[in-house]
């Protein structure tokens, strides 16, 4: 799935945020929720202020699952999971909650039109759960927006890549 260089660049970039996952957890969420209102419907429980302890939680959740999944690149579908099953199974997430987005990977990044599409086209999948894609697209910005130019358009794709891996696995309990 990842080549050797985007495995290094994926864990470059986590080597940067790693401690600081619920601040930037708690900021993912509460740019989603600005950007996307429609979205809080799937976390109802949680504050829209960032302090929140309820938001900064969540968030540090969210994010400690990405540095597993980071951790485990090569076995996603066993370290996750446990997560898919707590979502899909326990909580019962309602699969409706994860509806799949017309927008093919590319068309929303923040990178220049056709920057990145060309590296993307045909690594992922067409369609992915559009919340998952609108989390993925606002973790971009939080990652460029704390990591400025160190986060490259190179790491944006193998980055975008992951998480398309990622959220197939979150969501593959549903099928």
């Amino acid at each position: 799935m990842l080549s050797a260089q985007e495995r290094a660049q994926i864990a470059q970039v986590w080597d940067l945020i790693a401690g600081h996952e619920a601040q930037f957890g708690a900021e993912l969420l509460l740019r989603l929720f600005t950007v996307y209102p429609s979205t809080k419907v799937y976390f109802p429980h949680l504050s829209s202020c960032q302090d929140a302890t309820q938001l900064l939680s969540h968030g540090q959740r969210m994010l400690a699952a990405v540095g597993a999944a980071v951790q485990h690149m090569d076995h996603l579908r066993a370290a996750l999971s446990p997560l898919a099953d707590l979502h899909a199974l326990v909580l019962r997430v309602d699969p409706a909650n994860f509806p799949v987005s017309p927008f093919r990977p590319g068309q929303w990044c923040s990178a220049q039109p056709g920057e990145l599409r060309g590296s993307l086209e045909g690594q992922t999948p067409s369609h992915r759960p559009l919340l998952l894609q609108l989390l993925i697209q606002c973790f971009h910005v939080v990652l460029a927006s704390h990591l400025q130019d160190e986060f490259t358009v190179e790491m944006q794709a193998a980055w975008d890549k992951f998480l398309t891996g990622v959220a197939v696995v979150l969501t593959e309990k549903y099928r």
